[in-house]
């Protein structure tokens, strides 16, 4: 497998170099990607060196795939061109997600949607990614009706300025601004830029790629996203409507169960997820299960994931895994 990573000295780019060293995807020869201004620096791949190139060196060599993370307009730009030379893209960037030509996928709650034929296809956002994860079993047995979800965002999905905003904060040095407002000993309700409802770009990817990923248009979504000054995870409260009543202990057998998921849910003990025991790890955490006394069928839960990874880099490489699964890229090599 001839893999590209372009936009691979960024913060989701390098973590996708680690997720496919440490899954051991089979790449037999990685073609790193950047901007001009990256062009001939070195990226570390397996204990290796590798020069970055640019995209027109990268489209010349036909990778059979090509992981995107370098932002929307490039996406849009590039991915076609790497479509039309054969090679199989998949889009870290919001460029593709609602095209509804472009399938947008969560292995483990729509990977049956793929076939050879999707030449790009699109990652969500890292907010719906964990919810929708979480969401899937218990949609499939309770039928969803309503979510209302409130996140609470690490620095980390910002991208490095941002990391170097709060930590330059902490030490009271002066430095690039990520946001408008200091970040560190404080809370920003505002991820993206706000849309003409009042709303953020980021709270109607909740709203719109949830639908699209679960398959229904039925389930209403509303959503409020906030920066909080941590690093390693995203986190939420998401309180979930159901059509049909159902026992709190099948919820937490049915997501202990479900793929990708661990139960993290002893409160008598304080066990519940948090962005520090998720960072660095591929599974989505969910915990404080509990009924909502205010209205029938409604559950109350908190999900926490590492953003950089399940939110993104992890999700990708995973597509990538069953697409070579299921022979629809490369020479149909299985993958364990």
């Amino acid at each position: 497998m001839k893999v590209a990573v372009v936009g691979a000295t960024g913060l989701v780019g390098t973590k996708m170099l680690q997720v496919l060293a440490e899954r051991n995807f089979p790449v037999t020869e990685l073609i790193p990607v950047a901007s001009e201004k990256s062009v001939g620096k070195d990226v570390t791949f397996k204990g290796k060196q590798y020069k970055v190139v640019s995209v027109e060196d990268a489209i010349k060599q036909k990778p059979d795939l090509a992981l995107f993370s370098a932002g929307g307009s490039t996406s849009l730009a590039q991915a076609p061109r790497f479509a039309e030379a054969g090679t199989t893209v998949v889009d870290n960037s919001s460029a593709w997600r609602m095209d509804p030509t472009k399938k947008l996928v969560v292995p483990e709650v729509n990977a049956n949607v793929l076939t050879a034929e999707d030449k790009i296809i699109a990652n969500p956002n890292c907010s719906t990614i964990q919810m929708v994860v979480a969401l899937k079993p218990l949609h499939d047995k309770y039928k969803i009706k309503r979510v209302v979800v409130s996140t609470y965002q690490s620095v980390t999905g910002t991208g490095v300025k941002a990391v170097d905003q709060l930590f330059n904060e902490r030490k009271g040095i002066e430095g690039v601004k990520a946001y408008p407002y200091q970040i560190d000993l404080n809370v920003l309700p505002h991820i993206d830029v706000f849309l003409d409802n009042g709303y953020t770009k980021e709270e109607m990817k909740m709203v719109n790629e949830t639908k699209k990923i679960m398959g229904d248009d039925s389930i209403r979504v509303t959503a409020t996203t906030v920066r909080i000054p941590v690093i390693g995870g995203h986190s939420e409260s998401v309180n979930i409507e159901f059509e049909k009543d159902f026992d709190l202990d099948e919820v937490k057998d049915l997501l202990s169960k479900a793929p990708g998921v661990v139960v993290v849910d002893d409160v008598a003990n304080l066990k519940y997820p948090m962005p520090l025991d998720a960072h660095e790890k591929d599974e989505v955490f969910v915990g404080r299960l509990r009924r909502d006394e205010s209205q029938p069928n409604t559950l109350n839960a908190w999900i926490v994931s590492d953003n950089l990874r399940k939110g993104a880099a992890t999700n990708a490489v995973q597509i990538a895994e069953y697409l070579m699964a299921n022979h629809l890229i490369g020479q149909g090599v299985e993958v364990e």
